[in-house]
């Protein structure tokens, strides 16, 4: 397999991860600790699945958390020479070159204004207004818009047509570095083809001059 690039963390994903898995978290210990008083209950002397229950479900409120901060840095995407990698903890898409029609860069904001947005989103991309963020524009989804929609978060997205935002820390490293592999495959085929070509030219009987 033909060497890829970096390895680009996306910064939507750790961002929204790191607003949720703390809370998760102290959630998950307060429930477990709350088995105690549960447990020390007279009732629950003769009904355990009260206390133990709550215990239950405690510890897996924390190990949600844990899971959460795990997949912090399973989100990423890496250019190849022939195709760019888009990877989530649900979903793993090879998008390939010929499909991308052209990169641009502008602020996240531009794409998301944060006062057209309420809630969660807005907490999400207020903090994100400032940064670049890399449009790749296509000519066709690589999958089903829907299933899309489904398992990327709608940051990924600013309307219907065919594209992805993408927001990594290093974006002129990863602009680069798209750039690079992909004109390198797309020089390299000529380049195959003149060798072969001349090859077949010296084996031809030459004419006395």
């Amino acid at each position: 397999m033909a060497r890829g690039g970096r390895r680009h963390p996306l910064v939507i994903y750790r961002q929204v991860i790191n607003r949720w898995w703390p809370e998760t978290l102290i959630l998950g210990i307060l429930l477990a600790g709350l088995a105690w008083p549960v447990y020390k209950d007279p009732i629950s002397q003769f009904e355990p699945w009260r206390w133990m229950g709550t215990l239950g479900l405690g510890a897996g409120t924390v190990v949600f958390a844990l899971l959460l901060l795990a997949m912090r840095g399973m989100a990423y995407v890496q250019v190849f020479p022939t195709h760019l990698k888009l990877v989530t903890p649900f979903l793993r898409l090879n998008i390939s070159h010929k499909r991308l029609r052209r990169s641009t860069t502008t602020e996240m904001r531009a794409l998301f204004p944060p006062d057209k947005m309420r809630g969660w989103k807005r907490d999400v991309i207020a903090p994100l207004g400032g940064r670049t963020a890399i449009l790749l524009e296509l000519n066709g989804w690589p999958a089903a818009p829907k299933l899309l929609q489904i398992f990327l978060s709608p940051f990924f997205f600013k309307d219907k047509t065919p594209h992805f935002v993408i927001l990594v820390d290093d974006w002129m490293r990863f602009s680069a570095e798209l750039e690079s592999l992909r004109n390198s495959e797309g020089i390299a085929k000529p380049q195959q083809s003149r060798s072969i070509n001349q090859s077949i030219l010296s084996r031809l009987p030459r004419k006395d001059s």
